[in-house]
């Protein structure tokens, strides 16, 4: 059974025919897509670089050596010790 009228003529039934297919491959990759975005975070955050001093309390010898790395790395004229 043919289609009646304009719908009849080969060009229309391959336009409507990629049409359809084009409409179905978008649809599919969209929700592939949206169905990974869900999955996976968009972004990953950096991880946090524990230090020793956050949890570990220092002895006050490391505390006397920290000051004077400290007191050297510090703009300004070089005075005492802190």
């Amino acid at each position: 059974m043919s289609l009646p009228g304009p719908f009849s003529d080969p060009r229309v039934i391959t336009l409507f025919g990629l049409l359809a297919v084009s409409t179905v491959a978008w649809l599919t990759l969209n929700l592939r897509a949206r169905a990974r975005a869900r999955r996976e975070p968009a972004v990953t955050p950096l991880e946090r670089v524990w230090h020793p001093q956050e949890s570990v309390p220092l002895t006050p010898e490391e505390e006397h050596a920290f000051g004077q790395v400290v007191s050297r790395l510090t703009l300004g004229p070089a005075g005492p010790l802190r």
